[in-house]
């Protein structure tokens, strides 16, 4: 990716009254000094008119306010048609606010559909950012032949190093990336050993657990300084969501796993959300609120895909049976009502209306049955009260809507259990082998979790799991590439991360055509 810094663009003679139009405005500050895009840059959302460009300035990402003064910053970004800056099609200003943690999110339009464009930023008297890329949705009813979205999340900074974004970055042709969340990571210091996972502290958090939004800003900065996550950025539009480690280890709409009462938690988790919007780049529509954060929503490509971009943690009752593994001890009875909440669940069911060759439910959690008996050790079957399996009716009236709109052309992305899985979603969950609503595939993790252990534990899973196809302890991404006849996930693997210098590689690929809910693998 190319970048440019201030005295070489002078030089260079291009573009920018980027620089000399900052000394005109009436909320210019004091020089900020070298380089305050030490986090770098972002894209995200695209529609076919434009996306949103990110960044936040923190010239000493680890200092109180990131090494800001508590003064508006204003900031030129453009957008152009080459990496050099000679087209430029769209330039202004916008301004860094101190009660948004200095971050900038401008929702570019004017853009033509379905084609590449480069950002960048600027503010007087110091570097410019790097550069990042990003494309633009096709129109509305295009026929589009080719699609490529990479998979990923769960960076947990303390375990791992971040190699698989590097690799990611990397990858050619890449119209979006999707971020399922655990973005960051909420404990203190180091990581807690995960056993048999080969995860310690390869390094370490900035201070302890985190509660309030200048906690939350502090550690953001810390991950977002990640020379791979900088180059992933760079490189990509995401979609953004999240999980649970944004604001605290399984919570679940109003509730904590700590017991907190509800109206405390909800001060947390509104700071945690606050901090959450300022670094992602997402739109106004995300903007928090008193009622919460909106992050649902919806991203076409032409009549190949709709991708509906799911929030799991929300809206969703508490965990049955004080978030345990269920078995017997958790009866049938107890299994909580509520996943996504009436009103997802209502526009979930509006959308999937519409005619398209796929539907990509992009979300957080696992989906399908998954019997952990073997790993755990019991008789009788045991389901993690925090997936899917906890949250079985809110299951089974997805199901019910996918076959009331006899779809068989529905691919689940989920994340959270860092490791990566592929299999069909049964119609009946206590018939496993039968008819199948939906294909599923699991990203794993980038870093969370260590090395981990390939299929040496998972593999005594698959005899009580047969609707599952793939299951291993393997850190990484995947790969979407969608056509209007395949879909095809190519599972990417790093054989480690508890050092940098990880090597990729795919373990397979598995492909799914529209008309059919069913894997094959090549």
């Amino acid at each position: 990716m190319s970048q440019f810094n201030r005295r070489n663009l002078i030089l260079a003679g291009v573009g920018i009254p980027m620089l000399t139009g900052l000394s005109h405005s009436p909320l210019r500050a004091q020089p900020l000094g070298a380089n305050p895009f030490t986090l770098g840059v972002a894209s995200g959302d695209p529609w076919p008119d434009g996306f949103v460009i990110w960044t936040r300035l923190a010239p000493r990402p680890l200092d109180e306010h990131g090494g800001m003064p508590a003064v508006r910053v204003p900031v030129r970004w453009e957008v152009s048609e080459n990496d050099s800056f000679t087209r430029v099609v769209r330039q202004g200003e916008a301004v860094a606010r101190p009660e948004m943690g200095h971050s900038v999110h401008v929702e570019v339009e004017g853009l033509m559909p379905y084609r590449r464009y480069w950002y960048r930023f600027a503010v007087a008297g110091s570097d410019l950012s790097n550069v990042g890329t990003a494309v633009t949705a096709p129109l509305a009813g295009a026929t589009l032949q080719r699609l490529r979205i990479g998979v990923g999340g769960c960076n947990h900074y303390a375990q791992g190093f971040y190699d698989a974004w590097e690799h990611l970055s990397r990858e050619p042709d890449l119209d979006l990336v999707f971020h399922y969340g655990d973005y960051i990571y909420e404990g203190g210091g180091a990581a807690a050993p995960v056993a048999g996972h080969g995860a310690g502290s390869v390094r370490q958090h900035f201070g302890g657990e985190i509660y309030s939004l200048d906690d939350y800003r502090r550690r953001y900065a810390q991950y977002k300084s990640d020379p791979g996550l900088i180059a992933v950025h760079a490189a990509s539009a995401f979609a953004c969501s999240f999980d649970d480690h944004e604001v605290d280890n399984n919570w679940a709409g109003a509730y904590d796993q700590d017991g907190t009462p509800p109206e405390v938690f909800m001060l947390r988790r509104f700071a945690a959300l606050q901090a959450w919007y300022e670094n992602m780049p997402v739109r106004r529509a995300q903007f928090p609120t008193r009622a919460g954060v909106k992050a649902y929503r919806r991203l076409d490509y032409g009549r190949l895909l709709r991708m509906h971009v799911l929030d799991t943690r929300s809206y969703r009752d508490d965990q049955p049976c004080d978030d345990r593994f269920r078995g017997n001890v958790c009866p049938p009875e107890a299994r909580s009502a509520n996943m996504l909440g009436q009103a997802q669940e209502t526009w979930l069911d509006e959308g999937l209306g519409h005619e398209t060759n796929w539907n990509l439910l992009a979300q957080q959690v696992i989906m399908m049955p998954l019997d952990f008996r073997s790993e755990i050790g019991g008789a009788e079957g045991l389901f993690a009260t925090d997936l899917w399996d906890g949250y079985r009716p809110a299951r089974q009236r997805l199901i019910d809507t996918l076959r009331r709109r006899r779809l068989t052309n529905v691919i689940v992305a989920s994340g959270d259990n860092h490791r990566h899985g592929a299999g069909e979603i049964p119609v009946d969950d206590r018939v496993l082998d039968g008819d199948k609503a939906a294909v599923e595939f699991l990203a794993s993790s980038i870093s969370s979790g260590g090395n981990g252990e390939g299929e040496k534990k998972t593999a005594s899973l698959m005899p009580d799991n047969p609707h599952w196809r793939m299951y291993t302890d393997r850190r990484g991404y995947q790969l979407f590439d969608i056509t209007p006849r395949e879909w095809a996930t190519s599972v990417k693997v790093i054989d480690k991360v508890s050092e940098p210098g990880g090597l990729m590689s795919t373990l397979g690929v598995y492909v799914v055509e529209p008309h059919e809910a069913k894997l094959h693998k090549l």
